[in-house]
């Protein structure tokens, strides 16, 4: 199978243990090209340890896993060119504006017009206004939007998000959300790691549970579904979410310019 045929992700009988402690038993897993797949687990279920292999942090025990047809293992340098990993916190340097952070990125993988780079990433993240701003006057979401868009730079075919929203508000959740979104239009492979189910539900085309080191169950939410038996058809009056509630009586927007006034208090 050529590389441009291959599934963006291909995981076959991977196993990783840590001295007594049994980890990874044997996953197998794909993840087609241009789709969102988000892997559930609770903590300690083996989640980080696999994307850790995956972007080639970690070696595993045994099995094989590759991404975009390179072998994680045998073609390691080739996978980190492809791919980018965004982690639980958002990896930005708060003492550079917004703009440096992204400049700093572009240098680093050597691309040519860093400064040309950084502008086009500001704009597509609405962050322009605020990309002359320290980072560490962002608030949470903005800060999160920052981090996913330096991870951008160099056009990787393969992003990692690992647990994106955690700690975040519901508006700044949103706001990856859509970035999110945004990215797999685009043609951008996701994989999402999280513990929030909503979120899964929300944004992935394939659903995983990750439980016990081994993945239980793989299917699109409507198979998932199915699983358990049918509902009960009952008149029930529907009460608001507190979400609806919350974003009912803010606008569900953000103003990056009060958010930035917060911060700074």
């Amino acid at each position: 199978m050529s590389a441009t045929a291959a599934p963006a992700i291909a995981v076959r009988g991977i196993e990783k243990s840590y001295k007594d402690l049994h980890v990874l038993r044997g996953v197998d897993l794909e993840v087609q090209r241009g789709t969102v797949f988000a892997l559930l687990g609770s903590n300690g279920a083996g989640k980080t340890t696999l994307v850790r292999i995956l972007a080639t942090l970690l070696k595993a025990d045994a099995g094989t896993a590759s991404v975009g047809g390179l072998d994680v293992a045998k073609q390691s340098a080739q996978v980190r060119e492809a791919i980018s990993l965004t982690g639980q916190f958002a990896a930005v340097d708060e003492r550079l504006t917004g703009r440096e952070n992204l400049v700093l990125i572009a240098r680093l993988r050597h691309l040519r017009s860093p400064g040309a780079i950084a502008d086009e990433l500001l704009a597509r993240f609405s962050l322009t206004e605020a990309g002359g701003r320290k980072a560490s006057t962002y608030s949470g979401g903005m800060r999160r939007r920052l981090d996913i868009a330096m991870s951008l730079i160099g056009n990787p075919s393969v992003i990692f998000l690992d647990e994106p929203t955690t700690g975040l508000d519901p508006e700044a959740r949103q706001e990856v959300w859509e970035t999110v979104r945004q990215l797999v239009g685009e043609g951008t492979t996701v994989l999402l790691t999280t513990q929030y189910l909503e979120e899964a539900e929300q944004l992935a085309d394939r659903i995983a549970i990750l439980h016990q080191g081994r993945i239980i169950v793989d299917g699109t939410l409507a198979e998932l579904k199915k699983l358990l038996p049918a509902a009960t058809v009952e008149y029930v009056e529907k009460q608001p979410t507190l979400e609806e509630v919350f974003f009912a009586l803010t606008g569900g927007g953000t103003d990056d310019t009060t958010d930035a006034a917060t911060a700074q208090r």
